[in-house]
């Protein structure tokens, strides 16, 4: 029999960054998966400006951004000919210290994690297969099966990371209400010439098909993705001969080689619960959604960083276990809100109906470049996209507003002009993964007498002219969680009111 504070079901990207970041915090975990040897290909491609901030954190963004390929601009295609372009540039430079969209696989993703757990000591244990659990209020005694043999490991918490048909939340008895899209979509991953291979992303909008292009490492490759020919779909294997390759003859996209192909059917389902007791669900165990707009991958690595410190402040002592009650409250009904959302988007950019096409056709590749060009939507858009607007206003946690900011935003990105005493921006701070005060301005005597008796990092910034427009009010206090989101927002810094909040989030 094994032993460890928490087990971890499940190796990609969700469980990899769950166990990076409760090593990081000194919490022992066991990652396990049942896969002898880590994919080699993935669907997900996509990473976002929230998540690159996470791995800011760990302080592994620029080995994240080295590996990945940034593109500047969107192309929309209709009837084979280019009629509209978004120049994304630093769309959100004002917003994220990342203000672009980055390419980064899955496969290439979980290389880079693998190796930084290695570095901390902890190895993923593959070709081992969790087949059953039992928990009481104490812990989880799981069993494992790895080579023929059966193991038992125990644990003070379960975190099912694996997948879309995962066993843990088959074992939790919850549901999973949901659906599928009636067409088969695939992935391809290809080299080719042609307008599109061009660095940037693309949008091709014909009758009855529709192909989105992303651009990939090295001369001419892309990934396809898009939809087999109508009629196919029961086809038991389908091969690239199954696409319908009008819509590369009208854009001519000429293909070169196929590196990799593979159909799926895109579903959409979030499970009823997220927690039991000791046993959480994050990623694909607890939501599946359309591809649209690259929110799958990203959003399990935000379940995982939000689940992650609240068990090391569980385990440690730091907090009541009330706070994990928390975890399910803030992720559930984001991903309700994501799947409501990418569902009605996905239904529109392949709905095969008349009225559908024309829109598809006409209306947007006129329509969005020129809403595009005002500063509103496009930062409404990257914040969307880019995670950066998911907030928790309605979390146990988050209390009070200062300014704009309120308790459960996440904490707006500040530049400084000078570095002096300061770092070069406010971000450098949530390094510490740990809880801290935020000032921009001036603070008092008392609030930091009372800062060092809690043992709480207090930071006193300066107020200047993008505190101001991201809405930070000068000389209020912000409590900032260790996952960078604002925990209590005073607009007066009073240190009653303060010592009363970081006595109910940690001891």
């Amino acid at each position: 029999m094994t032993s460890t504070q928490v087990l971890i079901a499940g190796a990609g990207p969700t469980g990899l960054v769950l166990a990076l970041w409760l090593t990081r915090m000194g919490i022992s975990v066991r990652i396990i998966d049942k896969l002898e040897a880590p994919s080699t290909t993935t669907r997900a491609i996509v990473m976002q400006a929230r998540n690159l901030e996470f791995y800011h954190q760990l302080g592994i963004s620029h080995l994240a951004i080295r590996k990945g390929v940034a593109f500047n601009a969107v192309n929309l295609w209709a009837h084979g000919k280019k009629m509209g372009h978004l120049s994304l540039g630093d769309i959100g430079k004002n917003v994220s210290p990342y203000p672009y969209v980055l390419i980064f696989p899955q496969d290439a993703q979980e290389q880079l994690l693998t190796a930084q757990l290695a570095k901390a000591g902890v190895t993923v244990d593959r070709g081992t297969e969790l087949v059953s659990y039992l928990q009481t209020d104490k812990g989880v005694t799981a069993k494992l099966h790895k080579a023929g043999k059966t193991e038992t490991c125990k644990a003070l918490y379960l975190a099912g990371c694996d997948g879309a048909h995962s066993v843990v939340r088959k074992q939790m008895g919850v549901t999973f209400p949901g659906g599928e899209y009636e067409r088969i979509f695939y992935v391809a991953d290809v080299t080719c010439t042609g307008p599109i291979a061009n660095g940037e992303m693309h949008g091709a909008f014909d009758k009855a098909d529709f192909l989105i292009i992303f651009p990939m490492k090295g001369k001419g490759n892309v990934r396809l993705v898009g939809t087999i020919k109508q009629g196919q779909e029961q086809t038991e294997e389908l091969k690239w001969e199954d696409v319908s390759q009008d819509i590369f003859d009208r854009t001519s996209i000429e293909v070169q080689a196929v590196n990799w192909f593979s159909t799926y059917k895109v579903h959409h389902r979030v499970a009823s619960h997220f927690r039991d007791n000791k046993v959480f669900l994050l990623g694909d165990a607890g939501h599946i959604h359309s591809p649209v707009g690259g929110q799958g991958m990203n959003t399990g690595i935000g379940d995982a960083v939000n689940l992650a410190w609240k068990l090391r402040d569980v385990i440690t002592g730091a907090a009541p276990e009330p706070l994990l009650d928390t975890y399910e409250t803030e992720r559930i009904p984001f991903a309700n809100k994501l799947v409501q959302t990418t569902d009605k988007a996905f239904r529109f950019v392949s709905s095969t109906g008349a009225v559908a096409q024309q829109v598809r056709q006409r209306v947007v590749p006129n329509m969005v470049p020129m809403l595009f060009r005002a500063a509103s939507v496009r930062n409404l858009l990257f914040r969307t996209v880019s995670q950066t607007a998911i907030n928790y206003p309605d979390s146990a946690l988050s209390i009070g507003k200062a300014g704009e900011i309120k308790g459960g935003d996440r904490l707006p990105w500040v530049k400084f002009a000078s570095a002096g005493a300061h770092k070069k921006d406010n971000f450098e701070s949530l390094k510490t993964l740990r809880w801290q005060v935020h000032c921009y301005g001036k603070t008092t005597d008392e609030i930091k007498e009372l800062c060092a008796e809690k043992h709480v990092k207090l930071h006193v910034f300066p107020h200047n002219a993008m505190a101001k427009k991201a809405g930070i009010k000068p000389n209020a206090l912000y409590v900032v969680r260790p996952d960078g989101y604002v925990g209590m927002a005073q607009s007066f810094a009073d240190a009653e009111t303060l010592a009363g909040y970081l006595d109910t989030v940690s001891r």
